[in-house]
Order: C-alpha cells, then structure tokens, then sequence
C-alpha cells in the first residue's frame, strides 16, 4: 500500500502498534535497486510489517544540480517492492517535500560528537544536518523497532547510530553489507546515470580498494594514499575527490596501523559528471 502523508502513515500503523507487531524500516530517495531490496528482504525477515520511504530529500543535497538531476522512478520502484514482496505486509510512504517540512525547507542543527566533520561531512557541507532532519522525522512518524542502512554509506550509517543514541529513540540501526554489481562497483541510483561504457569502467574504483587493502598490508597508511592518488592521476575520464583511511570507531583519520584498530578506505569518484562513493574494511 502505498500512502502519501505522514498523518496516513500513522493511522495505519496505529493499529499495527496497538497489536505489539514489530515494525522494520528502510529509508530510501528512491531509484531503488537490489541493494535497496536486500535491505527490504532482511527487514521482511526480522519483522511483522515492513515500512519503506521513498522521498529525495531537499535539506540533504549542498549541490542543486545534483538535486535535479537525482532519479525519481516512483512508480517503477512501487512495482518492484510489489513483485517481490507480494505476501508481505508493506507499506510505502512517498511524501511530498510540503508534507515533511510544510512551508519551512530547512534542516536543523545537529552534533555528531565529530563524525561529521570529515569526509561527506567535509566535503557536502550542510549534509548531515539534512540526513538528520528527515531522519529524525521520519523515525518519530513511523516508531520503527529496527532500521536498515547499507554499508555503502558507512559514514551515514555511524552517525544515524550516533543519532539515535543522542535523540533516545528506541531503534535498533542495523548496517547491512555493500551490495555490488558483477563487476563490483557498488549498486547505487546514481549509477542509472552512467553509459554502460562507464558503468563498466568503474569497476577501477573497487579494484583500487582491493589493491589498496593488499598495498596496506606491507606500506604505511600514506604510502598507499599516495599509491592510490597516483592510479587516478593516470586514468582519463575519473576524477578523484578523495581517498582515505580512518578508523572505522570515530572516523578519524588514521596516522599507523595497529591490529587492535579497526580501519576502513574510503574513496569519492566523479565519472560523467556522477559522484560514486565505495569503501572496504581493511584487512591488515
């Protein structure tokens, strides 16, 4: 079923909520894909009623072009959760910007304790007090028991964790692993606005990952982000916005390695104009 505001969506939760039924939650902006469909089948799984949100958040994008330009395929992703997910109990919450924010699109101020003062955080000012915003709103409308987010977006996954714990809401955020495409580029919308012939030449973006974690294991941490800046200086058509290693428990950058610490690359790639972000936890 799909519903259009907020007030619907309680309504029919309402009754869901009074029978103590468990209410798992994925939030999407759409152009859905199997990444975004493992997150729903995971859900399906671990609880009785599945809520998906479909809506390209405004507050969330420093980038206006990249706003305009994002998928909207609201259509065509209904009738994919309803093809695979035929007997399960869905419900699909497509607002409209009005019925989120009504005639004030702004975003409130949050602190991440300083997860977000690197990488996305760094370079998207503005974008994490959007992903709060809605994310905030969103978890209050739907009261979910769990939340899935992919693994894609570990920066936003740590903080939505760090979110809950600062707002005291009783959610449980489950990270679920990068999905990723035969030739392992990462499944995401923003991949539907590549040409095949770049969709294919990204692969390069996850076998850089993959080289780094092999480079790692015998170099130090700036020898192999420099390794990594060399590859893409030589390659045509990709532009590299940054690659780095930081710890996967604060996100800070890492100075040296230490088999106590868990780290993680992460890398941002433009191609065609399309910003694709991938990481890999670090084998050392």
């Amino acid at each position: 079923m799909i519903v259009k505001t907020h007030n619907s969506l309680k309504k029919q939760l309402k009754s869901i909520l009074l029978e103590n039924k468990t209410i798992g939650f994925v939030p999407t902006m759409g152009a859905l894909h199997k990444g975004h469909l493992s997150l729903m089948q995971q859900a399906v799984n671990e609880n009785d009623v599945l809520v998906v949100s479909i809506f390209v958040n405004p507050t969330q994008f420093n980038n206006q072009d990249d706003l305009e330009k994002y998928p909207r395929t609201i259509e065509k992703d209904y009738a994919l959760i309803k093809k695979e997910f035929n007997d399960a109990a869905i419900l699909v919450y497509t607002p409209s910007v009005q019925d989120v924010y009504g005639e004030n699109v702004h975003s409130k101020s949050y602190q991440y304790d300083g997860l977000e003062k690197v990488m996305e955080g760094a370079n998207r000012p503005g974008h994490f007090d959007g992903v709060g915003t809605i994310l905030e709103f969103l978890f209050k409308v739907v009261s979910p028991d769990k939340a899935y987010f992919g693994e894609k977006d570990f920066q936003q996954l740590q903080i939505v964790k760090k979110l809950v714990q600062k707002l005291k809401l009783n959610v449980k955020v489950i990270g679920c692993p990068i999905k990723r495409e035969a030739n392992g580029l990462a499944m995401s919308s923003r991949n539907e606005r590549l040409s095949s012939h770049a969709r294919h030449e990204s692969q390069v973006i996850f076998q850089t990952l993959q080289r780094a974690n092999d480079y790692l294991k015998n170099n130090s941490i700036s020898s192999t982000i420099n390794m990594v800046n060399n590859i893409f200086e030589n390659l045509e058509n990709f532009e590299l916005e940054y690659f780095t290693i930081n710890r996967e428990r604060d996100l800070k950058p890492a100075i040296r390695k230490s088999k106590n610490t868990a780290l993680r690359a992460f890398i941002v790639v433009h191609v065609e104009g399309v910003r694709l972000i991938d990481n890999l936890a670090l084998d050392l």
